[in-house]
């Protein structure tokens, strides 16, 4: 990310509660780029309109590894029930419209 989107997320971010910012800020920092990418992209744009349930739910799912989420998330492998849930196909359909466009 150059300096200026950077300073601009910054920006963004300022009005936000601390858990906001946390998540956020875990959200960019997985250790595997693709999925900074992917969980980064979707919540920069949903987490000023998610509640605290989907906050809870977003924070749950954030505990999965990161080489599982990506195969999920790519197809390479089914995905286990538990992480099959609204979130998880919400971040999917934000990506299949973002690829469509």
């Amino acid at each position: 990310m150059d300096q200026s989107a950077q300073s601009e997320d910054q920006n963004e971010n300022t009005g936000l509660d601390n858990r906001r910012k946390r998540i956020i800020f875990r959200c960019h920092h997985r250790g595997m780029k693709e999925m900074d990418i992917m969980l980064g992209g979707y919540v920069e744009k949903h987490i000023v309109q998610m509640n605290d349930d989907e906050l809870d739910e977003l924070e749950v799912f954030l505990q999965h590894h990161d080489q599982d989420l990506f195969s999920w998330f790519i197809g390479t492998k089914p995905v286990p029930d538990e992480a099959n849930t609204d979130l998880f196909r919400k971040i999917l359909d934000y990506y299949k419209d973002k690829a469509g466009s």
